[in-house]
Formats: C-alpha cells, structure tokens, sequence
C-alpha cells in the first residue's frame, strides 16, 4: 500500500482552484518530486499531504491515516522542511535540535544523543554550542534537515530544499539526501532545480495549473517528450525567424528563441552535418543531451509566471 495516496485531490481558495483533482501514490523508500512553475499547485498539494491544509475534495491517504481527522498521529511520522528556514537565531545548533525534539515527547536525553547524531550527520558537529545566527546559508539548511529528522520520521517533507545554496552546499545536501533514501526513509520534495530533480528522484509529476500534465522517472519522461540529444545554433545579429525557415525538416522539432535556435534531435552530430549542407554557418554550435529542463519547459512553456 502506498505511504501516501491521492485520487481527485482537490484544493479550492472560494472560486480559484489551486489543485484540480490529481492522483499521486508515493510508495515506501521512494525519493517522489513535485515540479512546475510558481502558481502550478505543488505548494498547496504539499501543505495537504503536510496536514496543514485540508483538502476540499477527493480522497487522501497518509500511512493509511485520514488528515483530516488523523492529523497529530500522521504529524508525528512525518519530517518537515520549510522552504524558508524557521530556526530560532536566540538558541545554540544543539538547542534548535533538542527544544524541537521535546515537541514530540522525546525525552531530554534521548534528544541530546539524538542531536549529536544528526549533527554529525549533517557535518555541523564543530558548530554544536554555536549562534544559529552567524551560520551560512549552507549550514542553517544543513540544521533546518536535520532537525526534520529529529523525530525518525517515516516521510519527509522538502520544499525546495537547496533554494539559494552554493554548489558545494548543494552537492552535500544531496549526498545527505541519498543517504536517508538509502536509509529507507521516503521522500517528498519541491524543486526548481531540473539537475536536482534528475539527480534525486525516482519519480515525479509536473504540475501545471493545478493538474499534473505528465508523471514518471526523470529518464522516462525525456525519453516520452523530448529527444537524445539537442543542438543550440547561434548566429550572431542573424533574424532567428528567417533561418529556422530554412531548417525546416532538420531534426524532430524546432524552436527558436530570443539569441540561438534549438534542434531537438536523435543525433546531433547527423544534425549539424545536415545543418551545414543547407550552407547554413552558425557562430556557435553546441551539441548536448537532452534534459529534464527541456521536458519542463516543454509542457509547462517559457512564459514567465508569477
């Protein structure tokens, strides 16, 4: 039985529909991703499976539990971390860990020890009797995880959790991340990084305008709704409109953009040979593979939304 079970999941704010009715099963030991633009729904679908929000139709599942009527049972299995970081700047690295384990009636030594290891865990033991407020950004995400573990929950909850990190900080948090997969530990997380998404997740939905336009492993889904590899031509001051005319029939699908066309392609190599013998001459050319960004942005647009 799934951990987490969704069938019309629906969320409504009076007449604006945030969630229109989705199913989602997120199984046990399963990294499981939310993906879309602002304003997709992941945010209030994650609060619902959070028991922070009720859903206003369809049915939800969570440790075959109720949240509505079972949300402190289901609370207490489960791990959170906020997009934003919530940790309190007064108290010491430990004293975050061991006050919030007391929320859940773990006794005071249990939480020391418990500390200690989740530090350990996440490298901050040398930041053990230190000021929250002084950590980089890299260490408060790197407390606001551990302390999601506090509890030893069964599910936890990642709302974009490497926003604004540098590429070290991230690289660690996934390693983090995977050890807890590895651990059995499921996990359910929002992300805006495509590469952190290809990277941590067996499965995934992109949402967009509340309904889930596509679902499966981030390898299945670039090879349903793009192709192996892409070409990026660049022509200088060229008009991009005129000579994607001329490409026309080259690789599987076109798209032109505001400074470099793109090739969606079996092979790139084969397109470029094909693009020079339309005596075409690009200043650049770049032949790479094809990415989860390109499924994105292919089903949820380019547009910008707010």
């Amino acid at each position: 039985m799934p951990l987490i079970e969704a069938r019309g999941l629906t969320k409504r704010f009076g007449k604006f529909t945030a969630v229109a009715g989705i199913d989602v099963a997120v199984h046990e030991g399963e990294a499981f991703g939310f993906l879309g633009p602002n304003g997709a729904g992941k945010s209030s679908t994650m609060r619902m499976i959070g028991c922070i929000s009720p859903p206003s139709g369809g049915s939800l599942r969570i440790l075959g539990m109720d949240p509505v009527r079972d949300g402190p049972a289901i609370r207490a299995h489960l791990g959170v971390c906020p997009q934003q970081d919530s940790l309190d700047p007064e108290l010491t690295v430990t004293e975050n860990l061991t006050v919030y384990a007391r929320y859940f009636g773990i006794p005071r030594r249990t939480a020391r020890q418990r500390a200690a290891e989740l530090l350990e865990f996440v490298q901050l033991t040398e930041r053990a009797g230190e000021k929250v407020e002084p950590l980089s950004g890299g260490m408060k995400r790197r407390l606001t995880i551990a302390r999601a573990l506090v509890n030893e929950p069964e599910i936890v909850l990642l709302d974009e959790p490497t926003t604004g990190l540098d590429p070290q900080a991230r690289h660690l948090v996934w390693e983090r991340l995977f050890q807890l997969k590895r651990r059995g530990v499921t996990l359910v997380l929002t992300t805006h990084y495509m590469d952190e998404a290809e990277q941590l997740c067996d499965r995934l939905v992109v949402m967009d305008g509340g309904a889930i336009a596509a679902e499966g492993s981030p390898r299945d889904l670039i090879e349903r709704f793009s192709t192996r590899e892409v070409v990026e031509l660049r022509f200088g001051d060229a008009s991009l409109d005129a000579l994607a005319g001329k490409l026309a029939g080259v690789g599987q699908r076109c798209e032109v953009l505001p400074d470099r066309i793109l090739l969606y392609t079996a092979d790139g190599d084969e397109t470029v040979a094909a693009v020079h013998e339309r005596r075409l001459a690009p200043s650049s050319v770049l032949v790479r593979r094809s990415s989860l960004e390109d499924v994105f942005l292919h089903l949820t647009g380019r547009t910008l939304v707010d």
